[in-house]
């Protein structure tokens, strides 16, 4: 059994001014386990660094049960339940002191060559010799997020930061969130996020958000030139 965990504490620079857990550090403490979850796969670790390859994030669902409040003890737990060619699929679950689920997610991650960008596949070996977890509960929606035909509203731009940039040299997948984010309706409460990942932005890239009102919701695209970088639902 391959499920990775990390344990945290909701500390001051994770709160929002309500001493509540912001959604994008709880994001980030899911891509920190997610990433750190190949140690615990010593094989697969290998084979992607000699073939020179990262598993980049395609998409990420989430169901926020309950924000944890400043604090609060958590336990982040990771785990892949299914393994193709050229994606992986995971869980990432936030849990409570008590055991219980504060938020549920689910990623899909696309392997690429590190040298080009472009997806590679893995070969059957490495697939085969993957320690899958059973998939959890949660209520699965597609990756796909379609964008309204109408209702759009172009906001202004917002530029690429040095700090928005991790290691992979790519705005970092918490970032879109918190952008996105800022667009948002003071009392607009989040309890689902849909995000998918089209083109990765990079430092100095001009990102043009426009916003869509939708019935359950509010989502937000952020486009370089002609070209969609992410798209973003935030459902209440």
């Amino acid at each position: 059994m391959n499920m990775y965990s990390l344990n945290y504490k909701v500390t001051t620079s994770t709160c929002d001014s309500e001493g509540r857990l912001k959604l994008y550090s709880a994001l980030q403490m899911m891509q920190d386990c997610s990433e750190m979850w190949i140690d615990s796969e010593p094989g697969v670790k290998q084979y992607f660094t000699e073939q020179n390859m990262a598993q980049l994030l395609a998409s990420r669902q989430v169901e926020v049960i309950r924000v944890p409040k400043y604090k609060e003890e958590l336990t982040v737990t990771t785990s892949v339940y299914g393994m193709k060619p050229m994606f992986g699929f995971r869980n990432t679950f936030i849990y409570d002191a008590e055991g219980r689920p504060c938020y549920k997610t689910w990623s899909m991650g696309a392997f690429v060559d590190k040298s080009n960008g472009k997806l590679k596949r893995v070969d059957d070996e490495t697939i085969a010799s993957m320690s899958l977890e059973p998939q959890l509960e949660m209520n699965y929606k597609d990756r796909r997020i379609i964008l309204p035909k109408e209702g759009d509203h172009v906001l202004e731009p917002i530029k690429v930061l040095r700090a928005d940039i991790d290691y992979n040299k790519h705005l970092n997948n918490a970032n879109y969130i918190r952008m996105a984010m800022e667009l948002l309706p003071e009392d607009f409460e989040v309890k689902g996020l849909r995000v998918e990942y089209r083109v990765a932005a990079k430092l100095g890239d001009i990102l043009v958000p426009t916003i869509y009102q939708t019935e359950g919701g509010i989502v937000v695209s952020l486009s370089i030139g002609n070209e969609v970088s992410a798209i973003i639902e935030y459902t209440k």
